[in-house]
């Protein structure tokens, strides 16, 4: 008997949120001039990273789940500890005396992408050590969230993060493991992820990272190279399919079993190996495995008429992916989940209060509507009745 359904580990901080009006004129950035007084409006602080993001959403959905994160004694150390509380997730923090809780201030102008001013503080000592794999052992599903940002776990090649994994593997769980873009002028951004998904993805049977996140690990020019077409759009605008069936398909001969590409207000992309791939996945593998190999699906993501804010959208959708994983759905059902998740997300300035129950969300797929997803690239074809785009390798085409 598992005592968890699933265990968030990872990355964890305060969030601070101010909501930000739109400017007379030009672009919100554009206003910061030294010494402008500039209005905003109020506040919204909240935990967040996966931990907390991901772990309470999945506590909404009505998933038994646990935490493992790491902050220290400070203010915002308390503040996280109080919020966590209701979720009665308090008792599972590690709270270190003398190390500060990593913090974020999250801007998050109309019309604009988010910048987060991010201080990584107890994350950046976040190591093997910090996981309990006792407790590990009496869960179906060991999920941890943002390496990037977490020093201890892409150092030396992801030494660390690899010996999670596989120590993880060892107890008999199932794997999952989410990603954040590091900074390309940190030291993050500069080490060497692919030899670390090379390393690490053998270990890990849900590969849950967005595609910009991706496309930046495995192929840094084609990434630079999409940025630079965007010139300041939306990125995600210009990543083709194509881009994403070739980083999809990396993660896969790398040793991940099911590879999901989170791509904002496009959906998700889905990639999942061959059956035979299939026999190592832990306590918590597919209930259909049939459904769920050599899969190639587009779900596009639920429309909103008003974005509040994105933060944590990507976090709320791997709650729902995983909500509807646990519960043994088929694939399509499981993207779908995730898309809805994620689209509540961003209604709300804060990372987990528009996230619904798992009988209101069921309620709201049925009649939510989709946005239009143009797929070009060949051998796409667009499923109508079920709003979905269908790969030219799914194994279920008709």
């Amino acid at each position: 008997m598992s005592t968890y359904d699933i265990i968030c580990a990872g990355h964890i901080c305060f969030d601070v949120i101010p909501v930000l009006h739109a400017p007379a004129a030009g672009t919100w950035f554009e206003s910061l001039i030294p010494g402008k007084l500039i209005d905003i409006g109020d506040v919204t602080v909240s935990t967040g990273g996966p931990v907390s993001n991901t772990g309470i959403g999945l506590m909404k959905l009505g998933v038994k789940t646990g935490l493992m994160g790491k902050v220290g004694d400070d203010f915002f150390g308390q503040a996280v500890v109080e919020r966590l509380k209701p979720y009665g997730a308090d008792q599972s923090m590690t709270v270190v005396k003398g190390e500060s809780t990593s913090y974020t201030i999250a801007l998050a102008p109309p019309k604009v992408d988010r910048v987060f001013l991010h201080n990584r503080g107890a994350n950046s000592t976040f190591g093997q050590e910090d996981v309990n794999y006792d407790l590990v052992a009496q869960t179906r599903l060991f999920h941890l969230g943002y390496p990037p940002l977490m020093k201890k776990l892409y150092a030396d090649n992801g030494k660390q993060l690899t010996e999670i994994f596989k120590r993880a593997k060892a107890t008999g769980a199932t794997t999952s493991c989410d990603m954040a873009l590091p900074d390309p002028n940190a030291e993050a951004g500069k080490a060497d992820w692919d030899i670390i998904l090379r390393n690490t993805l053998p270990f890990v049977d849900l590969y849950l990272p967005s595609v910009e996140e991706t496309l930046y690990m495995l192929n840094r020019d084609k990434f630079w190279a999409r940025k630079q077409e965007a010139a300041g759009k939306d990125a995600l605008d210009f990543i083709s399919v194509d881009d994403c069936e070739e980083v999809a398909d990396k993660c896969i001969q790398y040793g991940a079993k099911i590879v999901i590409l989170k791509s904002g207000h496009l959906g998700i992309y889905l990639r999942t190996a061959d059956k035979s791939r299939f026999v190592d996945f832990g306590r918590c593998g597919p209930k259909n495995v049939d459904n769920w190999s050599n899969r190639q699906l587009w779900e596009p993501a639920f429309h909103v008429e008003k974005v509040a804010s994105a933060t944590g959208s990507g976090d709320s959708a791997i709650a729902g992916f995983l909500s509807a994983y646990v519960r043994g759905l088929d694939c399509e059902d499981v993207i779908r989940y995730a898309c809805a998740v994620g689209g509540f997300n961003v209604q709300v300035f804060d990372a987990v209060s528009g996230i619904k129950s798992w009988d209101e969300t069921t309620a709201a797929i049925k009649t939510w509507k989709k946005n239009e997803v143009p797929i070009q690239s060949a051998g796409w074809t667009f499923d109508a009745k079920n709003t979905r785009w269908i790969g030219p390798k799914d194994s279920k085409r008709g």
